[in-house]
């Protein structure tokens, strides 16, 4: 009787599979791929709050130099001028200065004494009868990094007679130049919003 033939079982292709070295080098460059990604998520984690709050201080302060210009276009005297402190009469919407009570759309605007201040880290602004600089400042900025220098004039101490500066000691400025240094949260420097306007009534002091 016969035997059958012995026959020998061939792989399938692709069966061949990694060998334990290979996968334990595979496994080694994942964590160190996964570590790098992680390092980088745990930093942008870290980064995104001061990014949020640098974006609010750019905006607050554009905020505030949009206010502060749109009252010293309306104003018409500057009584004080100091490089940290500026004070001008205006014109606001307010039956007293000072007050919170609007008035009516037919009604004339109050002449009032307006007083901006950058000290420390923050901007004040006070509102007062005309000839009045004390009373209670509202903080309307308050992340300064350097309030030396936030207000220069024209015509000021400085040459030519057209650069911003120090107020000339005998001259009513017609233009108000403002600085706010802010803090930079990327970097050793800082960031600045800068802005000025003219006093268009100017003429109309007496």
């Amino acid at each position: 009787m016969r035997r059958p033939a012995r026959t020998e079982r061939q792989p399938f292709q692709g069966e061949e599979g990694f060998t334990l070295v290979e996968m334990l080098v595979a496994m080694t460059m994942g964590v160190v791929v996964m570590g790098g990604v992680l390092i980088l998520l745990i930093g942008a984690m870290r980064t995104q709050p001061k990014l949020e709050n640098q974006g609010t201080n750019i905006q607050t302060a554009r905020w505030v130099l949009e206010r502060m210009t749109r009252e010293i276009r309306s104003g018409f005297v500057v009584d004080k001028a100091t490089s940290s402190s500026v004070s001008f009469q205006t014109y606001v919407r307010r039956t007293v200065c000072g007050g919170t009570t609007t008035l009516a759309s037919t009604a004339a605007p109050t002449r009032c004494e307006v007083t901006y201040t950058c000290s420390g880290k923050s901007c004040t602004r006070l509102e007062s009868a005309p000839g009045v600089y004390t009373g209670t400042a509202i903080t309307i900025f308050s992340s300064l990094s350097n309030p030396a220098g936030a207000f220069c004039y024209v015509p000021s101490k400085n040459e030519p007679s057209s650069k911003c500066g120090e107020v000339q000691s005998g001259t009513l400025p017609t233009y108000i130049g403002i600085t706010l240094n802010m803090p930079d949260s990327q970097g050793s420097g800082g960031l600045t919003a800068s802005d000025g306007a003219s006093l268009r009534n100017a003429t109309l002091a007496n």
